[in-house]
């Protein structure tokens, strides 16, 4: 379980640090208004119900070596677009359409990461219950609340502070290669002691549907 339970906090730190973290750095690119904040907190919902929708189909439609392969290859993908630092290249020389110019610097830089952050609570408990009969995942479940919390409360006093934009985007980066790695050593955990057939396909539907709680309640 330390494995799951390392990965699934990990990936609930990052996928809520990241969100100050990128916000903060386009912020005088756009003037420095709260319509900022607000299309990235639009991008970001939107991106995470996404990962819960995937999370919910991989679990479904596929079985679990194929679920443990495919996810495998979207990690690599999302480690080669590392660094999330965007380019001069995304800032904008005209003032026009600044919410349509977020959405796609949000998109070209942080989506694919964030994106697979999203699947990682669902999709990890899913698997965890699959290779322990009578596994229930409420501590896995506690402590992705409870990553999500940290990564929100830490960011005011302890990094905005003291690290600028450029080494948080790089040092978030690294700490995402590492979670990366986890995540794989979990999928492959996962096919080596999953449990039979017959035992593997009541548990997915109840994770999932159990993990829209936090969902409903985190900022």
């Amino acid at each position: 379980m330390a494995l799951f339970a390392l990965t699934i906090f990990t990936g609930a730190f990052l996928l809520f640090q990241v969100q100050p973290v990128i916000a903060r750095i386009i912020l005088p690119w756009f003037g420095g208004t709260a319509a900022v904040w607000t299309t990235c907190m639009l991008f970001f919902q939107a991106v995470l119900v996404l990962g819960y929708a995937y999370a919910h189909e991989v679990t479904r439609r596929w079985t679990l070596r194929q679920q443990a392969v495919r996810h495998g290859a979207l990690l690599l993908v999302a480690v080669l677009t590392l660094p999330i630092l965007p380019g001069e290249s995304w800032n904008p020389t005209t003032p026009d359409h600044p919410a349509a110019k977020i959405l796609l610097l949000l998109a070209g830089n942080v989506g694919l990461p964030y994106l697979v952050l999203a699947t990682t609570g669902p999709l990890l408990q899913a698997w965890y219950v699959r290779t322990r009969e009578g596994a229930v995942p409420y501590r896995l479940f506690a402590l992705s609340n409870l990553g999500s919390m940290l990564a929100l409360l830490s960011y005011p006093p302890l990094v905005e502070p003291y690290l600028p934009t450029r080494v948080q985007a790089y040092a978030w980066s690294g700490a995402f290669a590492v979670f990366a790695l986890l995540c794989g050593l979990a999928a492959y955990a996962t096919v080596r002691r999953a449990l039979p057939d017959r035992l593997r396909h009541s548990v997915g539907p109840w994770v999932f549907l159990d993990h829209f709680g936090p969902f409903r309640v985190k900022p």
